[in-house]
């Protein structure tokens, strides 16, 4: 039951980060939410149980990302377009606030009382570094490629928006 509740939260917030990244006009918004994007992709990793792909998604991949919004605020004057007036600051802070807290609450909900030990425990013939790469390149073989046409496009991404 939790599986298919994370599931479909982090499907639905994935793929508005994305709307948000294709349909806005604004460059920082769209690097923004790029990034939102790629960090909820790590999450299906971690309810696959691929917790370190999940890592590695969230350093190298948001990380990239994080580089191209670097980029993206030397390149491009974004700021100067950028004009937001909340309505009530305090409450857009209380609401972000508390929909954190139910997200952490909902993650950390059935790891808290559990016993946690490694799903796949490592060889005495050969290292840690053998057991994640016949993990990875058997079982997370087709998400870990889609991750990784996913950092392509964002790249591919990056360029365009840095050659105009």
């Amino acid at each position: 039951m939790f599986e298919a509740v994370a599931f479909y939260l982090f499907a639905f917030l994935t793929i508005a980060m994305f709307s948000i990244t294709v349909f806005t006009k604004n460059a920082l918004y769209a690097l923004s939410s790029l990034a939102a994007g790629m960090i909820f992709i790590s999450a299906f990793f971690f309810i696959l149980g691929a917790d370190f792909l999940g890592v590695v998604q969230i350093i190298v991949y948001t990380g990239a990302i994080m580089a191209l919004y670097a980029f993206g605020m030397m390149f491009f004057d974004s700021i100067n377009d950028v004009k937001e007036t909340p309505v009530s600051p305090r409450l857009t802070f209380m609401l972000s606030g508390i929909v954190a807290l139910i997200v952490v609450a909902i993650i950390m909900g059935p790891v808290i009382g559990a016993n946690v030990s490694a799903a796949y425990p490592s060889h005495e013939a050969y290292g840690n570094v053998q057991d994640v790469g016949l993990v990875l390149f058997t079982k997370y073989l087709v998400p870990f490629e889609v991750a990784a046409v996913m950092l392509l496009v964002a790249m591919i991404g990056g360029i365009i928006l840095a050659g105009k």
